[in-house]
């Protein structure tokens, strides 16, 4: 069962269409895999729009402004054109001879080919946000990523498998933002994908690990 969630906040910012690019990915992601937070945002749309239509109409007192509305509106009801109406088809990804389906938010949105260290492979998300990085990160199974911490912040989505850190266990649909008071080393036992999205590197800081800190652009 899905334990971890965007904040009320971040979920009032993509009912608005206020977030990035990469984390309004995540945030539908989740939001698909979730019913609770699907409900929430369904009722914080419901609550942004009585806010909107029930506000005092002060744009058409005019005569000649409301005659304006009235043949925009017919133009609108007289333009035959349509947009385009497409089916989201199923699109996988073969990592390490393990197929894995991805999210519909993601369907449409090319990456790059898979980057791989040891148990660790990384795929690039096509999303021009800024420093945000976005990417597909597997773990393969038996596999880690040495103690760390975070120079800005780290999104995690999990999308397909399981893992765990010093705080807990995670399954599909999970959803973790940490930052730099946060140090954590991920382990899986099978193995998982996951959406991430980072502002800048992560920075290993425990024994031999620290010799990782050069590669830590790896992940970011």
């Amino acid at each position: 069962m899905i334990k971890h969630h965007p904040s009320d906040a971040l979920l009032a910012q993509y009912a608005s269409a206020a977030l990035p690019a990469s984390l309004n990915v995540a945030v539908a992601i989740h939001v698909d895999m979730c019913p609770c937070c699907k409900a929430k945002v369904a009722a914080i749309e419901a609550k942004n729009a009585k806010a909107i239509f029930t506000q005092p109409d002060t744009h058409f007192e005019q005569d000649d402004e409301i005659e304006n509305s009235s043949l925009m509106l017919e133009a609108i009801m007289m333009d035959e054109s349509v947009d385009d109406v497409y089916d989201v088809k199923p699109k996988q990804v073969t990592i390490n001879k393990q197929n894995y389906q991805l999210p519909r938010a993601l369907s449409r949105i090319a990456h790059s080919k898979f980057m791989q260290m040891g148990k660790l492979s990384r795929s690039r998300i096509a999303l021009e946000d800024g420093p945000l990085r976005s990417s597909l990160f597997h773990i393969a199974a038996g596999g880690e990523i040495p103690e760390h911490t975070h120079t800005g912040f780290e999104l995690t989505l999990l999308l397909d498998g399981e893992f765990s850190d010093e705080t807990g266990d995670y399954v599909a649909g999970d959803f973790m933002w940490l930052d730099g008071r946060h140090d954590h080393t991920p382990i899986t036992k099978n193995g998982c994908l996951c959406y991430t999205v980072v502002s800048s590197a992560l920075h290993f800081n425990k024994g031999l690990s620290k010799l990782l800190n050069p590669i830590g652009n790896f992940i970011y």
